[in-house]
């Protein structure tokens, strides 16, 4: 079964989704993490669409979404676009099951429009953030650090890889718990061919970060407005871990680590993940 591509327009920047089921079915979201592709979702997709019609983005940037024109990549601009999809898909509240990059959107979006939002699955979405007890650093320190990244990303070319397989090796390198058919199709949808071999479809604009950080300050303000029930998913071996205290500004949440995973939970552990989200859902009611 293959899904259906569809396009919606923000801030000027096509986004590619893709559709699976039918539309008399409650909306789900999936929303993937940094330098990966909607196309990541299709077991979880498939898995889903006897209760939800799933709706599976390409984030600014990546996949088969545009790129932004002078890399505009921050949590702002993808909530937007999430805001966009959804007032595409013209029924509320949706469900949103989300991963890393995508999960900090999740929460964005979920807290500015909570009327919005039905549920929410963060698999390890809470981020980088300075947690209380880190100092920020000055504002002044950022932006030149920025002003460098910035000169530095405009230069730098897509790495080619001679053949389809190198890429896909390099796929296999970058999480070692991938199956061989997993690793191919991630890299199926997740490379475009160009004269000389292959390339990543993200842009490399999207490793930038803003120097102007989302501090905890505004982050627990709006996460204390989020209202829908919320699953934390984080993997026993990931670098993303968290710890009890860094959910304190959440109401209604569960917080579930997976053993033998690592950041990419989804992948690692498929079974156990489909089941802590079935039974949040059937649960709460997502």
């Amino acid at each position: 079964m293959e899904p259906e591509s569809r396009y919606v327009t923000s801030q000027r920047v096509q986004l590619h989704y893709v559709v699976w089921g039918e539309a008399d079915k409650p909306p789900l979201i999936l929303l993937h993490g940094g330098r990966d592709h909607a196309r990541s979702w299709d077991r979880t997709a498939l898995a889903l669409i006897d209760r939800y019609q799933v709706f599976a983005v390409d984030l600014r940037g990546h996949g088969d979404s545009d790129w932004a024109l002078g890399g505009n990549y921050s949590i702002i601009d993808y909530a937007l676009d999430l805001h966009a999809v959804v007032g595409e898909i013209g029924r509320t509240p949706v469900t949103l099951v989300a991963h890393s990059l995508g999960g900090s959107i999740a929460l964005q979006y979920a807290g500015t429009v909570p009327e919005n939002v039905q549920a929410v699955v963060s698999i390890e979405g809470l981020g980088r953030l300075p947690w209380t007890g880190e100092q920020h650093r000055p504002a002044h320190e950022r932006m030149r650090e920025w002003l460098a990244d910035m000169r530095e990303l405009a230069g730098r070319e897509p790495r080619i890889y001679a053949t389809f397989d190198d890429a896909e090796a390099r796929m296999r390198e970058a999480n070692s718990h991938l199956s061989p058919e997993l690793a191919h199709h991630l890299t199926v949808h997740g490379v475009r061919e160009v004269e000389g071999g292959y390339v990543w479809k993200f842009d490399n604009h999207v490793r930038s970060r803003s120097p102007y950080e989302f501090n905890m300050e505004d982050a627990r303000d709006i996460w204390n407005q989020i209202r829908a029930p919320i699953l934390f998913i984080q993997g026993a071996e990931s670098w993303g871990k968290q710890d009890a205290a860094d959910y304190s500004a959440f109401h209604n949440f569960r917080a579930e680590t997976v053993e033998d995973a690592g950041h990419w939970v989804h992948h690692d552990q498929f079974d156990r993940f489909l089941d802590l989200v079935e039974n949040f859902l059937a649960e709460t009611g997502g």
